[in-house]
């Protein structure tokens, strides 16, 4: 049987979910028996490459992030969101409740922590932020969700062995044979 592809991208978050992730311990081995991980945040692969489940952990936040999450989309067979921020915005969609530039000037200008003389940064390499922060399934279709803030790393396996086993993962059910 042919190793699957797994790649793991990271969108506008706090990284928690990929901390769960390596929370799988030993179990990685399990994993890698059945597929290889070629990208991910630890991976240096520059574009994301073709493969048969894609992990992301996030929300659209900026003009970045909805082109890498585009491109996923197409390079992926099945595509999981990962986490709450993927899966609803959650933490990150909090600057929803205020104008993208008052939460802007607030951090570069306002914000206590700053010098006297606070400005707003202007570089190209910086994001070009969305009004609005949005989770992946108003952008893309998204295959399963794996929710949690962060998910267990229990979840995250579940749903990773079930995916490579060929095999649909029933949350409700996992969570009916541990909790009862």
């Amino acid at each position: 049987m042919k190793k699957k592809k797994i790649g793991t991208v990271w969108l506008g978050g706090c990284s928690g979910c990929h901390m769960s992730l390596l929370d799988i311990d030993e179990r990685i081995l399990e994993v890698v028996k059945l597929a290889d991980i070629v990208k991910c945040p630890i991976v240096d692969q520059k574009e994301f490459p073709q493969v048969d489940v894609a992990l992301v952990e996030g929300s659209v936040t900026s003009d970045e992030h909805l082109h890498e999450l585009l491109h996923v989309r197409k390079q992926a067979t099945c595509l999981v969101a990962l986490g709450d921020c993927a899966v609803t915005a959650n933490v990150t969609g909090m600057r929803n409740y205020l104008k993208k530039e008052e939460v802007l000037n607030y951090a570069y200008v306002e914000a206590a922590s700053n010098d006297k003389e606070g400005k707003m940064p202007q570089h190209p390499a910086l994001l070009k932020l969305h009004e609005k922060v949005v989770p992946l399934q108003e952008v893309v279709h998204v295959d399963y969700v794996i929710p949690g803030c962060p998910p267990s790393a229990d979840t995250i396996f579940y749903v990773l062995a079930e995916l490579l086993n060929d095999r649909v993962p029933n949350l409700e059910q996992e969570r009916k044979l541990k909790y009862g």
